[in-house]
């Protein structure tokens, strides 16, 4: 109860100090690209139902792979700025505002992804909201480049990197507090500003 309040109290607070901030980047998105200034994709939510995560478009609308690998050339000029500063993901501050998302916890996947969990961990993982950061986030802060660097990223993805970010979001999940929420909602703010 106090984590959802303190999520749509949060939530309702962000959307209204940087709208001018998040109007101006929907602005350059909307000049630099054909496109939506939003990109919205289903990700599979709390007790694995499915939702509408929302971002910053950052690349060309164009066919391409499901994950991004290092300086992927679909990236346009300012989705690299609010790639790297992390203001792409600030729309996701409504899907927390609506009850999709919570601010701490896991981050949502695709379904195809999901379908790839093992049983026990998917049950325990979905048990909660799903989050804009949480402790496999900040482990994984520099996905691309790592997937960059491998000889075949889906596969690091799908063999490497996802069961690591899924055994974090379970030790998340099992042990959640609303002190440990703030810790990590502080940790991602230091790690937005040191990156």
């Amino acid at each position: 109860m106090i984590k959802r309040l303190f999520d749509m109290v949060c939530s309702a607070l962000g959307l209204l100090a940087l709208a001018p901030l998040l109007l101006l980047a929907a602005v350059w998105i909307k000049l630099d690209s054909p496109g939506p200034a939003l990109f919205r994709q289903t990700r599979v939510g709390r007790f694995g139902a499915p939702f509408t995560i929302h971002k910053f478009r950052t690349m060309r609308v164009e066919p391409g792979a499901a994950i991004t690998v290092g300086a992927d050339p679909r990236i346009t000029r300012p989705g690299h700025f609010l790639r790297r500063t992390k203001l792409d993901e600030l729309p996701q501050l409504w899907d927390v505002l609506r009850g999709a998302m919570s601010l701490v916890g896991p981050r949502p996947e695709l379904p195809h992804y999901v379908d790839l969990y093992p049983a026990d961990l998917r049950q325990r993982v979905l048990a909660v909201r799903p989050g804009i950061t949480d402790p496999a986030s900040l482990a994984f802060s520099h996905e691309a480049e790592l997937l960059a660097a491998a000889a075949d990223p889906e596969r690091e993805y799908r063999e490497v990197v996802l069961p690591a970010k899924l055994r974090l979001s379970a030790e998340y999940a099992a042990g959640a507090r609303f002190s440990t929420d703030l810790k990590l909602i502080l940790a991602t703010l230091m790690r937005v500003l040191r990156d």
